[in-house]
């Protein structure tokens, strides 16, 4: 997650007047300076906000971080189905914290790389925003998708020749009408960027006219590609952004510097912060069934289990570190058995709740130990060498689970997969594929589970592998699910009713 600016208090939000619910992120600006800086994120942005790694850590405005992710998928903040209501909402975001500082379009600053400097070009050309920085970005949208086509599908719903062409001209048809012939507006490439032939070159001379447009060509033979040109130009960037900043856009005329007012009333932003902050006090915190509180632990593994009705997943937290996102079942419950051993001695664990929309619960806070020995026998835990102790060691593991659906080989709609089957002797079954764990559901008293991921696939053939899980923490062998997955408009989702 970015750090707040200046080392101040991050705030974490969500705009749900609109259509489309729009989570951001945003720092106070240092010593109360007029200005605010709007970033979106590019495709490898870390949690889908852009420039959140630090690099914004000393600088002196306001700062919003807008997240493009719209019901799990990336948006270049613009549409889904072609429905541009998510560009309003996302519009409506940015004026409402403009608004609440007390600040005008000239005071503010769009700010993105790759995908984000489009979306940078895009508001701010259409909505008069005072500076545009845009950095290797995509001109032509719809065609540059055909990388992409998980966004493509999202973003055009059908995937035609005139939805492409609809994304190809939203940007180059605000600059052939002249739109905010007056922002600053500075756009970074590179030679050495293999998109700049089709994706910048061929629109710069769409910007004649243009009072204050500045095309930074940055040739250097350490540019390998697209991510490095950015790389290569923080710090240039970084300075250029604090002229802005001052109220300094690089060009012939006046320039003034400063621009702090350091006792400006910011009741206007505080206020509108806390109505659309991301955390609700009417969604309920989650429960805890296990670990109790105080529990002592006789051993390295300690399963968490609880309740979170109205959920979708559970976030648990370390002294600052992120254990895990569990998801919740359709019965509100929730389990999570940790991959490695927890460390001797006390450990304070904090965990909220998040609903679909993405708004986060109070916080819950659960406190246990895990002692030294099993009992006062000899045998004893250590952190770097954990026994198994003798119950566990002759229990035997669960059977592997049987798989009753989908059949091997069936075709599967991407938006829907389910599976179901049985697991004798289990209390829960997980899920893997390619290493990398899916998740996990409970085992009903008569030994069936069922599992639906809540996530669109990609198409193609795929193979899970499940494992039952005892009481005792024991894995059965795994089972290899294989399927394959079409388009979600092919077929309708299959029928998952009890039989």
């Amino acid at each position: 997650m970015p750090n707040a600016a200046s080392g101040g208090v991050l705030h974490s939000g969500i705009e749900a007047s609109g259509r489309y619910p729009v989570q951001y992120r945003f720092s106070h600006a240092k010593k109360g300076n007029r200005h605010l800086v709007v970033v979106f994120a590019n495709f490898s942005a870390p949690d889908e906000y852009g420039w959140s790694n630090g690099v914004f850590d000393n600088l002196r405005s306001n700062i919003l971080w807008i997240r493009d992710l719209f019901d799990g998928k990336n948006s270049y903040y613009l549409c889904k189905g072609m429905d541009f209501e998510l560009e309003r909402s996302v519009i409506t975001l940015i004026s409402n914290v403009m608004n609440s500082l007390g600040l005008t379009p000239d005071q503010c600053t769009m700010w993105g790389g790759s995908k984000g400097g489009s979306a940078a070009l895009y508001f701010g050309l259409k909505y008069g925003f005072g500076n545009i920085v845009s950095i290797v970005p995509q001109f032509k949208i719809g065609t540059y998708l055909e990388k992409h086509p998980t966004v493509a599908e999202f973003m055009m719903g059908q995937v035609t020749e005139t939805n492409v062409r609809v994304l190809d001209n939203v940007i180059p048809d605000l600059v052939r009408a002249g739109a905010n012939r007056g922002a600053n507006i500075y756009v970074l490439s590179s030679p050495q960027d293999e998109q700049y032939p089709i994706q910048v070159e061929p629109f710069l001379g769409l910007f004649n006219g243009y009072e204050n447009f500045n095309f930074i060509f940055s040739d250097s033979p350490h540019i390998s590609d697209h991510t490095q040109v950015t790389r290569r130009n923080v710090p240039m960037l970084m300075g250029l952004i604090n002229f802005l900043i001052d109220g300094m856009a690089p060009r012939l005329g006046f320039a003034r510097n400063g621009n702090e007012q350091p006792d400006t009333d910011r009741s206007a932003i505080d206020g509108y912060l806390k109505a659309t902050s991301q955390v609700s006090s009417s969604f309920p915190a989650p429960v805890v069934f296990t670990p109790a509180p105080g529990h002592e632990a006789h051993g390295p593994t300690v399963q968490f289990t609880g309740s979170a009705p109205g959920a979708v997943r559970v976030s648990l937290w370390e002294n600052g570190k992120f254990l895990s996102s569990p998801q919740v079942g359709p019965d509100g419950n929730w389990v999570w058995r940790p991959d490695r051993p927890w460390t001797v001695g006390k450990h304070v664990v904090r965990l909220f709740a998040v609903d679909p929309a993405g708004f986060h619960s109070a916080r819950t806070e659960t406190v246990f130990t895990v002692a030294a020995h099993v009992s006062a026998a000899t045998e004893t835990y250590t952190a770097d060498a954990p026994h198994v102790p003798a119950q566990q060691q002759s229990s035997p593991s669960p059977a592997a689970p049987v798989v009753s659906v989908p059949a091997p080989g069936q075709q599967l709609p991407g938006s829907f997969v389910g599976i179901m089957g049985y697991a004798r002797g289990a209390v829960q079954v997980e899920f893997v594929e390619n290493g990398m764990r899916l998740g996990m559901t409970p085992v009903a008293p008569d030994n069936s589970w069922s599992w639906e991921s809540g996530w669109s696939w990609t198409e193609g053939p795929h193979t899970v592998e499940c494992y039952a899980v005892d009481m005792h923490g024991n894995e059965s062998q795994r089972t290899a699910i294989a399927f394959g997955v079409v388009n979600a408009y092919a077929s309708p989702a299959p029928d998952f009713a009890p039989r």
